[in-house]
């Protein structure tokens, strides 16, 4: 049995933040965030809309384009760092509002790599024959945690959700591979205490070696060549972390998805949104072999290669 990926959703904020905007309350300019980090705008959830709000949203999507119906999900797995309360867990608030009556439910921590740490979570539900279905939600409201004052921060974070429906699908279709790890000694350069705290030039360093090296552990646990890969979506951190990884695998321009100018740096949420942008935009084709690979607090880190298709 194979598990895959059988339907995805996303949701952003209508309230765009821009560069611009960002220029009237910080030393900073857009000529430089753009060339730092690739960023143009990112989305920002009002003070009535909370973590939950969004992963409801973009959870209602994934399962609609799953086919299937809330009562067909037996876990539902939330990556976020930023939950509505300290708990309940937004799971379990999401297994209320979607009416899930069968689902158990449970929070994941591992910031911006969480995503990835909730689908490979469901592969092994889904393909031990526990659970038929598992909605994975990766979703924050950073919005509530940024220093608006820190101009080192400030610029980079935005808020979303984008979810996945874990099920059985085809043969030779699905999750091929995965890696998952962490270095805990790395935790002080990106925290929170009352904010979010950061060492950019040492998670940068982190970030550039570890994407790199989890997108080539995947391609080759998958038994494949780097040549075999159609299409990259890396974390949307900062552009220039994401070209370094781009350039690892040998891939042009057109094979690395590039949502960060649109959200900026939406941790758990970044992969699957643009995975739902390039999915509308055809960018991902039934059969491609796709790479995603994030990293995040922690230090955490997760890799996937999959053939995608139902």
């Amino acid at each position: 049995m194979n598990a895959g990926l059988i339907g995805v959703g996303k949701y952003a904020p209508p309230h765009i933040m821009t560069n611009e905007d960002l220029e009237q309350r910080l030393d900073t300019s857009d000529e430089w965030i753009r060339t730092m980090t690739g960023i143009e705008e990112r989305r920002i959830a009002d003070d009535e809309t909370n973590t939950s709000h969004m992963g409801y949203n973009a959870a209602v999507e994934a399962i609609e384009n799953a086919g299937i119906q809330p009562e067909d999900i037996g876990l539902i797995l939330v990556a976020t760092v930023t939950p509505d309360y300290p708990f309940p867990s937004v799971a379990t608030m999401l297994q209320d509002q979607l009416g899930a009556k069968n689902a158990a439910a449970m929070d994941i921590s591992a910031a911006c790599a969480g995503f990835m740490y909730g689908i490979v979570t469901a592969k092994q539900f889904v393909e031990s024959g526990t659970y038929e279905n598992v909605l994975v939600v990766g979703v924050e409201k950073l919005s509530k945690i940024t220093d608006w004052n820190d101009r080192n921060t400030a610029v980079l974070f935005g808020d979303g959700a984008g979810a996945a429906v874990v099920g059985k699908v085809s043969e030779g279709r699905g999750i091929l591979s995965f890696e998952l790890g962490a270095d805990g000694s790395g935790g002080k350069y990106l925290y929170q205490d009352d904010k979010l705290k950061m060492n950019g030039r040492e998670v940068f360093k982190f970030a550039v070696r570890q994407m790199g090296e989890t997108a080539v552990n995947v391609i080759e646990k998958a038994g494949l060549e780097k040549d075999d890969v159609d299409y990259l979506i890396p974390h949307q951190a900062n552009i220039r972390i994401m070209e370094a990884s781009r350039e690892r695998l040998g891939l042009p321009l057109e094979k690395m998805s590039k949502t960060i100018h649109k959200y900026g740096n939406t941790s758990a949420a970044s992969i699957p949104i643009s995975l739902v942008d390039d999915l509308a935009e055809g960018k991902v084709k039934d059969d491609d072999v796709i790479v995603l690979v994030g990293f995040g607090g922690g230090l955490t880190w997760g890799g996937i290669c999959m053939r995608w298709g139902r």
